[in-house]
C-alpha cells in the first residue's frame, strides 16, 4: 500500500516510520527545509507518561480569572474576530467538568502507556540516540492545597497503572539535590520514577532515517495546496512541486490542520497555544539536576537533556507568530536563576518559539476521516513528544484494518 504521510513532526515522523515499518510504501512531505523544525523543534522534552491529564478542568476554570489577571501570567488570552477561537474557547470551557477529565485521562492514559512501549520496542531495534534518559519526574506543589489535589489524582491514576508518591519538601531535596538552593517555597512534591526526557528534534531525525532505510521517500520544501476528491476517497494531492498520488493519505499538520481540514469541508477543532523555550548550556563546576522538574507556581518545566538544561514555559491563546518577546524569555531565566542558582551559562541562551495544536479537550484525534483513505493524526497540544509513538501504531492499525 502507498501511503502519503503530510507533515514531518514528531507525530507524522512517526507515523511515517511505523507504516514503513509495516510494510507500506511511504512517502512524507513536508513545506519546511527537514524534519521537526516548527513545533517539535524545541518544545519541553518531557515524555511525560503520567502526566497527560487534559487542561480543561475543573481546577482550571476555577484558576482561569486570577491567571488571566496576572500581570506576569504564564497563561495569556488575547481575543480575536475569529469564530474558530471562540467556538474553541467554548468548548474547551464546556470540557471542564470532572466527569470529562476522568474520562479525557483514563484515554490519554492508555495512549501514553502505549507510547512508552512502543518507543522501548522502536528503540531497542534502531539503537537510536536523541539524549533518551530515564530519569524521573519531581512535580513541586506550592502548598498543602496543591499538594491535596495531587494526591487525588494519584489515587486516580494508581488504578490505570501509575506508579507515583508524595514526597514532603525534605523528601524532595534528597530526590534531587540540585534543589537545595532554591529561593522558592514549596510543600513537597510528586516522584514519577519513570519518567524520561528525550530531545524531539533529535528523535525527528532518527526516525526519518530509520524510515528511509526501510523504504520512505522523504520530500521536504513541499507544502500542500490542495486535495483532490473522487466520491469518499482521496485520488491525489497537489503540492508545490507537482501532484502526489497515493492509496491513502495521513494528515499530521499540526496546528495547519485546521485549515487543511477545512478544504476539505471538515470542521478540526484543532488551535494553537503558543509555549517558548529557552536551551542554556549547566556549567559543570555547579551540581546539575538529573531529574525532570514541574514547578506548578511557575508552571514552568525543566529537564536536563545532555550538557543542556530545556526550559519551557507560557500557555498564550490567540497569539499565532512565532516572534518571541524579551519579557518571555526574562520570565524563564528568571525561573531558571530561582529554582537553580548559578548553574547555567544564561548568556548563551537559546530561545524558542512554537505553536502546540490542541484540541478542547486535549484529546487528540487519531483515526479514519470521512473519506475513507483520509486519516488524521493531529491535536496532540503540549503531549506531542509523549504520545506520537502510541498514535502512530493506533492510526497504522486502522488504516491497514478493513475500509
Amino acid at each position: 500500500m502507498k501511503v502519503c504521510v503530510i507533515g514531518a513532526g514528531v507525530v507524522g515522523c512517526s507515523t511515517a516510520y511505523q507504516l514503513a515499518r509495516m510494510g507500506c510504501d511511504v512517502h512524507l512531505v513536508d513545506e519546511a527545509t527537514g524534519p521537526g523544525l516548527l513545533t517539535s523543534y524545541a518544545n519541553g522534552a518531557q515524555l511525560s507518561y503520567s502526566y497527560v491529564e487534559p487542561l480543561a478542568s475543573p481546577h482550571t476554570l476555577r484558576a482561569l480569572p486570577g491567571l488571566l489577571a496576572a500581570r506576569h501570567s504564564p497563561l495569556r488570552f488575547t481575543p480575536r474576530l475569529d469564530w474558530r477561537q471562540w467556538r474553541w474557547g467554548l468548548q474547551f470551557l464546556r470540557a471542564c467538568t470532572r466527569k470529562q477529565v476522568e474520562d479525557g485521562t483514563s484515554q490519554l492514559l492508555r495512549l501514553s502507556q502505549l507510547s512508552r512501549d512502543t518507543l522501548v520496542e522502536w528503540m531497542q531495534t534502531e539503537g537510536w540516540s536523541f539524549d533518551h534518559k530515564i530519569n524521573g519526574k519531581l512535580v513541586l506543589c506550592p502548598d498543602d492545597n496543591s499538594l491535596k489535589r495531587q494526591d487525588a489524582q494519584i489515587q486516580f491514576q494508581r488504578h490505570q497503572g501509575c506508579h507515583q508518591q508524595i514526597l514532603s519538601a525534605a523528601e524532595c531535596v534528597e530526590k534531587e539535590p540540585a534543589l537545595q538552593n532554591y529561593s522558592g517555597k514549596f510543600a513537597g512534591g510528586v516522584w514519577t520514577a519513570d519518567e524520561r526526557v528525550g530531545d524531539p528534534y533529535k528523535l525527528c531525525l532518527e526516525l526519518v532515517k530509520s524510515a528511509q532505510r526501510l523504504g520512505a521517500t522523504v520530500s521536504f520544501n513541499t507544502a500542500l495546496q490542495d486535495f483532490v476528491v473522487r466520491g469518499d476517497r482521496l485520488t491525489h494531492v497537489r503540492t508545490g512541486k507537482g501532484e502526489l498520488v497515493a492509496d491513502a493519505f495521513v494528515l499530521a499538520t499540526g496546528v495547519h490542520a485546521a485549515a487543511h481540514a477545512a478544504k476539505l469541508g471538515m470542521h478540526v477543532p484543532v488551535y494553537p497555544i503558543k509555549g517558548y523555550s529557552i536551551t542554556v548550556p549547566m556549567r559543570e563546576t555547579i551540581r546539575a539536576p538529573q531529574v525532570s522538574i514541574t514547578e506548578l507556581s511557575l508552571k514552568t518545566v525543566f529537564a536536563p537533556l545532555g550538557q543542556n538544561l530545556r526550559v519551557a514555559a507560557m500557555a498564550e491563546i490567540g497569539e499565532q507568530g512565532l516572534s518571541i518577546p524579551a519579557a518571555r524569555i526574562q520570565q524563564m531565566l528568571a525561573s531558571v536563576e530561582s529554582v537553580f542558582p548559578g548553574l547555567c551559562d544564561t548568556e548563551t541562551c537559546q530561545p524558542w518559539a512554537g505553536l502546540r495544536p490542541a484540541t478542547p479537550t486535549s484529546i487528540p484525534i487519531v483515526g479514519r476521516s470521512k473519506y475513507k483513505n483520509l486519516f488524521l493524526n493531529v491535536g496532540h497540544g503540549a503531549l506531542g513528544l509523549t504520545l506520537a509513538a502510541g498514535s502512530a501504531v493506533a492510526l497504522s492499525q486502522e488504516l491497514m484494518g478493513p475500509a
